[in-house]
């Protein structure tokens, strides 16, 4: 079978020309937008470590992580990554208290922690979920600023959730 362009050798050579010219503006325009965006990201407190700064602006808050009615748990060393990267949102410990350090006074939100812990908030109903802040419910959702020394109910609903079972007579589960 002969490829279009590729039975005479004039066409063949443009072809092959052609692809070689695309192939480079193609690595060219990749490179240079990763460049753009390491760039713009250096004084991103959400995506770089915080290891070699000075990090004074410090808040600390508690979180109780509810799923489908079950308390999770979340684990310590949370925004602590392999190679020895720290974040500017972690935990220390297993009890829920976070720990948001940055070189001047930002403004965190607890979806922020919930993105750096890798919580799964695409697999979420987002309309039976909601945010407390100190027994009040946060209209902003995940959206909720990260004030120091409050605490924070998050109750998720997966979209996977049978709620049927909440409501029906049978015995509990045992």
């Amino acid at each position: 079978m002969i490829w279009p362009g590729m039975g005479d050798p004039r066409k063949r050579k443009q072809t092959i020309r052609f692809l070689i010219i695309t192939a480079v503006i193609g690595i060219s325009v990749a490179a240079g937008s990763t460049l753009v965006q390491q760039y713009f990201d250096r004084d991103n407190p959400l995506k770089v470590c915080i290891n070699d700064r000075v990090t004074p602006y410090r808040i600390t808050a508690t979180l109780d992580l509810v799923v489908d009615g079950n308390e999770a748990v979340i684990p310590a060393n949370a925004g602590f990554e392999e190679g020895g990267c720290q974040r500017s949102l972690y935990t220390l410990s297993d009890d829920g208290t976070i720990h948001a350090a940055w070189e001047e006074e930002y403004p965190f939100e607890i979806g922020h922690f919930l993105w750096v812990f890798d919580f799964p908030l695409r697999d979420m109903e987002e309309s039976k979920s909601r945010i407390t802040v100190d027994g009040r419910v946060a209209g902003e959702f995940i959206r909720a600023p990260l004030v120091d020394g409050s605490h924070y109910v998050a109750e998720f609903t997966t979209k996977s959730y049978d709620d049927s079972k909440d409501t029906d007579f049978l015995p509990p589960d045992a």
